[in-house]
């Protein structure tokens, strides 16, 4: 039982804030603020502060589901444990290891993101692993590599924002999806910086900004080639830094020239005069940067326009120098670490590529096989859904509830129920784990202790800080005994802190080295920035707060810009679907809300979906405040009532994702994929809105 407070972090967010659990005396816990934690500072939102409530026994799973007779019936451990078992080795042994599929999460702690992956190619030996981490900041991880070397979502601490002169941010609703990292944009202007925000909606985010861009959905391309052009024009290249820094300015700078100001303001709506202004302030101050989120990311060329937003930070030196730079506000809570270790298709731990013969033979050693026994590169998370039911027929889930989140959704829900059979790994009973013949109740972040990356990259401690129910396991737990029961009685510990031990040997000389970093040193510092080899002499490696001062992570050093340009989104509005939807989040719920949507004030704040329209939309449909709204995409059918504000384009409407049900937004949204990052196309499709009848 838990007798005093324990520091910890939040279970949602990647700015992973700090808090601490403290006993009630009538049983239970309830989070209380650490002003300590330089993130937050204390600050928490309406989820943090309310994350308690999902420990509630009768909000949480707590026995093993077994499906007999079309129902999920209560099941003993062995029982769920033996039939997952059982049902993997049979469809292995009838169709081949790759007929069996794995699909974590962004919010799995590192050491279990490690194991999943580790347990895919080792146990199932299947190449068919991805994760819903994918769908958050793939596109930016993308551009990063390719023109740093390195994909870290920020490269600086957020601490640096206040002090810098100007950032312009770029699809971010900040003030909705992390609000306690608004204070550092307020600061920024109280200290003199601007803050250019863009957005097709006059979001409680770009209420704040100095400037607002409304482009039109799906054109953060050519907007960031029309200031290029404009830097150029204007002579604000740093051309000093791009000589000594970087490479391939010249065909960048060609293919800037192409997308002339009055072009770009056709394409994206924004004025010239705002296009002008936005060069202006971006280029004036010292130091500048750059943030992106999801909404330049979610689209089927979202590696090329954070490759256009980053060219412009390189042509202006705005890059590895300080308070400057390209950053990337990662969404779900581990989704940067959740990334760097071994869940995602192409990936091994330490951010190495599974194709790389000399990352394979490094962590085939670390885990003691051989490296030829180690599947290659498999499916992307949407590809991997997709396939499911015909090329992979088994499916094992932990946590994530693609029902809701994913596009196409359903298209994935009926691929999920086609599977010969499915195994959810979960807190609470979600749409997805409804559906599957094996739901195993496990612990969530205040019943286990383990470590997550935030998205500054620090490497922080969750600590346990409550016993989990009777009859609910951890995720470690659960990978030990499937292993042993498919005969790989060794290499899965349920101990977090042995499976970080070996993280770390296995992330050792890899871009996210964490070889340097363990338990003790986590406590003891409240974090530490990576990369972080082990050092010499037995001292100590400092982390990495600030990456790229010296030189980028390239064989050269230099940065390496990218020639983009223009073009349209793979769904472009017509005579039968000629309005654009865009989808996000709303501050009083989390991504598919599998466990917001269980917290009464949360739900009180945030009932439902609806659909945000402008008022002309809303005029020409003959729409009032509250009428049940249908919107349609080529995909499907979506229900939500109207709200209708002027902070929304006329040509554009939004729809929240974070219900099920009719007004599911996903339903409707667009799997088309980048060729680079395989991220779906979430942010803009066509669709046509008409009334739905009276609301409910």
């Amino acid at each position: 039982m838990l007798t005093a407070s324990t520091p910890t972090h939040c279970p949602y967010c990647a700015l992973q804030c700090g808090m601490a659990l403290s006993p009630l005396p009538t049983g239970g816990v309830e989070v209380v603020e650490r002003a300590d934690f330089p993130v937050n500072r204390g600050a928490l939102c309406g989820k943090g502060r309310t994350a308690a409530a999902v420990l509630a026994p009768g909000v949480r799973l707590t026995s093993p589901l077994v499906r007999s007779g079309g129902s999920l019936v209560p099941a003993s451990w062995d029982e769920a444990l033996d039939r997952i078992a059982g049902e993997l080795d049979r469809v292995r042994t009838a169709h081949g290891a790759d007929a069996l599929g794995v699909f974590g999460g962004g919010g799995l702690t590192n050491e279990k993101a490690y194991a999943l992956g580790k347990f895919a190619r080792v146990v199932l030996g299947t190449s068919q692993i991805d994760y819903n981490g994918r769908f958050c900041m793939s596109s930016a991880a993308a551009a990063g590599m390719k023109a740093f070397g390195l994909d870290r979502g920020l490269p600086f601490p957020l601490e640096d924002i206040p002090r810098t002169g100007c950032v312009i941010l770029v699809g971010s609703n900040l003030a909705e999806t992390m609000p306690p990292v608004l204070r550092f944009f307020s600061e920024l202007r109280e200290n003199g910086g601007t803050l250019i925000v863009i957005d097709p909606r006059r979001t409680r985010t770009a209420e704040q900004a100095d400037l607002h861009l409304a482009p039109r959905p799906g054109t953060d391309l050519a907007l960031a080639l029309g200031l290029l052009h404009l830097i150029v024009a204007e002579g604000r290249v740093d051309e000093e830094y791009v000589r000594e820094r970087t490479v391939g300015w010249e065909d960048t700078r060609a293919a800037a020239m192409a997308h002339w100001p009055e072009y770009v303001e056709r394409i994206t709506g924004v004025s010239v005069p705002q296009l002008r202004e936005t060069v202006r302030l971006f280029c004036e101050p010292e130091a500048a940067m750059v943030l992106t989120a999801r909404g330049p990311e979610q689209q089927s060329k979202g590696t090329d326009t954070v490759s256009a937003w980053i060219n412009l930070c390189l042509a202006t030196g705005r890059a590895g120098r300080p308070l400057s730079g390209y950053g990337c506000l990662t969404g779900q809570g581990n989704g940067q670490g959740g990334r760097e270790h071994g869940q995602k298709a192409d990936q091994l731990p330490g951010y190495r590529k599974l194709d790389d013969p000399a990352a394979r033979r490094h962590v085939a050693e670390v885990w003691g096989v051989d490296p030829d026994s180690l599947p290659g590169p498999g499916r992307s998370a949407y590809e991997l859904l997709d396939a499911l039911g015909s090329d992979v027929r088994s499916l094992l889930l932990m946590g994530s509830n693609p029902v809701v989140s994913a596009p196409r959704a359903a298209h994935i829900e009926d691929r999920l129920k086609s599977l010969d059979f499915l195994a959810v790994c979960d807190v609470v009973l979600s749409e997805t784990a409804a559906l599957a013949d094996v739901v195993l109740p496990v612990a969530q972040w205040a019943e286990e202790t383990g470590t997550t990356t935030s998205l500054e990259g620090r490497v922080l401690l969750r600590r346990q800080a409550v016993t989990a129910p009777e009859g609910v396991r951890s995720d470690l737990s659960v990978l030990h005994e499937l292993a042993a029961r498919l005969g790989v009685e060794k290499g899965f510990p349920v101990e977090p802190e042995e499976v970080f031990e070996e993280l770390r040997r296995a992330s050792a000389g890899g871009i996210a080295d964490y070889s340097g970093i363990s338990y003790e040193r986590l406590a003891e510092e409240d974090g530490v920035f990576w990369p972080c080899p082990a050092g010499q002499d037995d001292r100590p490696a400092p982390g990495t707060p600030r990456l790229f001062l010296d030189r980028f992570a390239t064989e050269d050093g230099r940065a390496r810009f990218t020639p983009v340009s223009h073009r349209p989104s793979a769904e472009e509005p017509d005579d039968d679907y000629p309005v654009l939807l865009t989808t996000g989040r709303v501050v009083s719920q989390y991504q598919s809300g599998a466990q917001t949507r269980r917290v009464a004030e949360l739900n009180a704040a945030a009932p439902g979906p609806f659909v945000e329209l402008h008022p002309r939309l809303a005029a020409r449909l003959g729409a009032a405040e509250g009428d049940a709204l249908a919107v349609v995409s080529r995909r499907g059918r979506a229900v939500a009532p109207a709200r209708i504000t002027t902070g929304i384009r006329p040509d554009t409407v939004f729809m929240p994702f974070h219900w099920p049900g009719a007004g599911r937004a996903n339903t409707l949204t667009n799997p088309a994929l980048d060729p680079t990052s395989r991220m779906p196309e979430f942010k803009v499709c066509a669709v046509r809105v008409e009334l739905a009848g009276p609301s409910a």
